[in-house]
């Protein structure tokens, strides 16, 4: 009878012809579908037990989801969930997926709200919560409010805040702005959609599996930062700032939009491959 180490080493060998993953990622895939047909056990459980041996049952439920993997749903949605920032948040194909490129957001907001004064903050758009989640768990002391035009998406972020424990954070439902007319903050954050509408990576990988709306934003990619900095400074304190992430190719023309908006202090932050990923500006 087959261990538990030669399914996971066959299953590697297999997910990695069908979808050209690094060796190394797809090994990390293949253990955390195992670990979850397992029951959720941890990695470090499957390590210790890699000599057990599979049942007809394992190898059925373990089979299922492999197979949907190789289909190329994306992992976050056959798991329900993906790590961010150090904590495991729900996600549903009504959501975008976390991915790490926005915790470059998370560390120049942490950067930029002291740890031991209160703080109010926007989450625009959302999705699962990570982002507005993260930010109140990383610093107590704020009040966080996140938003999002989508229901459904609301209703993921709203069970990641229970999940979490998330006691300073506040879930709206809000075209952008609408729900917190009047109401200004020491900061805005916002991962928008950023992707032209036509462009053909839309129809590859994960992005396939995940809602359009919160992807594609108008011929550049650049139509909901407009809005979100058009109306900005109208809900900041003095001093306050926006931080948003846009593609790589975008930083720019997001710093141009800005300064049409009369932000001082404008500067962008670069992810971990050097590509420019994170803008942001201040009011005065």
């Amino acid at each position: 009878m087959a261990k538990l180490q030669n399914l996971a080493a066959c299953a590697s060998k297999r997910l990695q012809q069908a979808s050209h993953l690094e060796p190394a990622e797809t090994r990390i895939e293949v253990r955390a579908l195992l670990c979850h047909a397992l029951g959720n056990v941890s990695h470090a459980w499957l390590i210790a037990h890699g000599d057990e041996p599979v049942t007809d049952t394992l190898r059925q439920s373990f089979e299922s989801l492999l197979a949907r993997r190789i289909a190329g749903e994306p992992i976050a949605h056959i798991l329900g969930q993906r790590e961010f920032f150090g904590r495991e948040f729900k996600v549903t194909p009504a959501t975008l997926i976390p991915r790490p490129d926005t915790e470059i957001l998370i560390e120049t907001a942490l950067e930029k709200t002291p740890a031991n004064q209160p703080c109010r903050m926007l989450d625009l758009g959302t999705g699962t919560g990570a982002i507005g989640i993260t930010l109140a768990l990383e610093r107590p002391l704020s009040q966080v409010v996140i938003v999002d035009f989508s229901h459904e998406a609301l209703a993921v972020a709203k069970e990641n805040i229970q999940r979490l424990a998330a006691r300073n954070v506040t879930a709206l439902h809000s075209d952008w702005y609408s729900a917190v007319q009047g109401q200004r903050f020491d900061l805005i954050v916002s991962n928008p959609p950023y992707i032209e509408t036509g462009d053909p990576h839309l129809q590859q990988g994960d992005l396939r599996f995940e809602p359009i709306t919160a992807l594609a934003s108008g011929a550049d990619g650049l139509d909901d930062i407009r809005s979100i900095s058009s109306q900005a400074a109208g809900h900041l304190n003095p001093g306050g700032w926006l931080m948003l992430e846009h593609g790589y190719q975008q930083g720019t023309a997001v710093r141009d939009i800005l300064q049409q908006h009369g932000f001082t202090s404008i500067s962008t932050v670069t992810d971990l491959a050097g590509h420019e990923r994170v803008t942001l500006g201040r009011v005065d």
